[in-house]
């Protein structure tokens, strides 16, 4: 069981910037698609290529729940690779000062982030943090917190344990 430290759950982002995060993030995914598209479209005007065009011109016919497979999909994937290789941020999360970070104050594990991906395949995860903390949160030991805050704090507590503290130099 991991240590919960206090100063993660004080400096949680509000649930208006994790929304704010959902919409960008989302949005994200709408301009991958479209680049995609516009890809696809170049290469074959270009080279002559139609292999790109006939994957694009199948997700345009593809029935409503090809279409929410394929979105998700590219959407968990993109969560999932976005957090990891950046230590806990999506564009969404760059745009609103906010990160990922483990209930002990560490970056999360690669299972944590694993964990917090599949765990937003359960319907409705994705307006799960209006209530206390999101399911993905809970269900990982992650929280979302305020990068700002989070160091502003860490540092009033440093200044405060460094009192008396004879300096060297």
């Amino acid at each position: 069981m991991k240590k919960h430290l206090k100063i993660i759950e004080d400096n949680k982002a509000s649930k208006g910037i994790r929304f704010a995060n959902f919409i960008i993030d989302r949005i994200v995914i709408y301009i991958i698609f479209f680049l995609f598209g516009a890809f696809s479209l170049l290469v074959y005007e270009i080279f002559n290529i139609e292999f790109f065009l006939n994957i694009t011109n199948k997700m345009a016919t593809a029935s409503r729940l090809q279409d929410i497979l394929i979105t998700t999909a590219v959407y968990l994937l993109y969560v999932f690779l976005m957090e990891y290789f950046t230590k806990g941020r999506t564009v969404g999360k760059y745009i609103t000062g906010t990160k990922v970070m483990s209930l002990d104050g560490s970056n999360p594990t690669f299972q944590e982030y694993l964990i917090r991906t599949v765990s937003r395949i359960v319907p409705f995860d994705a307006l799960s943090f209006f209530g206390e903390n999101g399911w993905h949160d809970t269900w990982s030991d992650t929280r979302v917190i305020n990068i700002k805050n989070y160091k502003a704090e860490r540092q009033r507590k440093s200044d405060i344990d460094n009192i008396g503290i004879k300096e060297t130099a």
